[in-house]
């Protein structure tokens, strides 16, 4: 896909570019963010944080940084603060300059972008669509003598599958074992059931590990850019912080992010909302036909499918009944029928069912969006 300018652009939320293509009245399901948009002490905090904005922001994020290690139990000299995690991503590449970079496949696509852009070379451990793309070990047999880093998304994108903890521990032992570096991805564990699975711990005791967290989703601050990493290697954290440019997160970001911290209120109504609408969306979605992976985020992989059989360019026929989703062919072992959307309210999951059904000819059985 390509924006206006002919820019390539590969992630889901460009409802602009959609737009254009489109027109005005599509619904965008195509982004993974909060369905109750942005936390609201986190607005009124970027809010009043412009006022002060004529000065430069503080280009370590002392106040954010205290916060974050406050929740995280670490120090904070373990936490470095980004524009997103996205950003962190490429500079760890860049700071780490790695040679050979595993990953699975499919996965967040920037991992292997950002190893690319700076040299290395990307082996993909293929995930099992009979197992639901359950990252499992296999993936640790992989990780070979002489691989540099090693990226796992928890839950990963776009599957919304977790990683079973037993082979998280099995992949930190391996990853020590042949002197890789293991960035954990968690930007979206906050919604899922096994958010008590981080491992923001373990980076005292494993100086390898590094994790990853993102304002982005959970708190709803995808236009504020801001996320962070932990690791207690902070050689590290200092070359990643000087890999990009400085003053890297705003003063609202940084201000929004101290507020999102403590808005458990927030949190705790998101967690209900997803944890009611993700089943229904999915049993609405494997009702209609689709073939519908389980997962546990505040999103749905599915493959749109017509007598049984996958339909070609899923995406394109969704949007033209209305609704833009995450077209996933450019994840690796996916082709154009598989396609991920974003679990939203019940108004936007029935909007949803319509557009399924229109693009694969179905008639709307009565009661067909019943809870059960």
């Amino acid at each position: 896909m390509s924006d206006a300018a002919g820019l390539p652009y590969g992630h889901g939320g460009d409802i602009w570019t959609q737009r254009e293509r489109w027109g005005e009245a599509v619904l965008d399901l195509s982004a993974n963010t909060n369905p109750l948009g942005m936390s609201p002490a986190a607005a009124r905090a970027a809010r009043d944080a412009v006022e002060t904005s004529d000065r430069y922001p503080d280009p370590r994020c002392r106040r954010l940084a205290f916060a974050i290690a406050k929740q995280a139990g670490t120090d904070p000299g373990w936490v470095l603060c980004g524009n997103g995690a996205a950003d962190l991503i490429w500079r760890l590449c860049l700071a780490e300059a790695p040679r050979r970079v595993l990953v699975a496949a499919p996965t967040f696509s920037e991992y292997a972008a950002a190893a690319r852009a700076t040299g290395a070379s990307v082996e993909e451990v293929a995930l099992s669509e009979k197992r639901d793309f359950d990252l499992d070990c296999s993936f640790v047999d992989a990780v070979a003598p002489g691989i540099d880093m090693v990226f796992v998304c928890n839950p990963n994108n776009p599957t919304g599958r977790t990683v079973a903890p037993q082979v998280l521990d099995k992949l930190i032992d391996r990853c020590a074992a042949v002197g890789a570096r293991l960035v954990v991805d968690e930007c979206f564990l906050g919604f899922t059931a096994s958010c008590g699975d981080t491992l923001d711990a373990r980076v005292a005791s494993s100086p390898h590990v590094v994790v990853l967290h993102a304002f982005t989703k959970l708190h709803g601050m995808a236009g504020l850019r801001l996320g962070y990493l932990l690791s207690s290697d902070e050689d590290l954290v200092r070359r990643v912080y000087l890999a990009g440019p400085p003053w890297p997160v705003s003063t609202p970001a940084q201000a929004a992010g101290v507020a999102a911290l403590s808005d458990h209120e927030f949190v705790a109504r998101t967690r209900e909302l997803i944890d009611i609408e993700r089943p229904r969306m999915m049993a609405l979605l494997a009702a209609a036909g689709c073939r519908v992976v389980p997962g546990e985020a505040n999103y749905v992989l599915f493959r749109l499918m017509r007598d049984a059989a996958p339909m070609a360019d899923a995406a394109d026929v969704l949007a033209l009944a209305g609704v833009i989703v995450r077209d996933c062919s450019n994840y690796t072992g996916l082709d154009s029928s598989w396609v991920r959307a974003c679990v939203r309210g019940r108004a936007e999951s029935d909007a949803l069912l319509d557009a399924v059904y229109r693009a694969t000819g179905l008639a709307v059985e009565e009661g067909g969006r019943d809870d059960g």
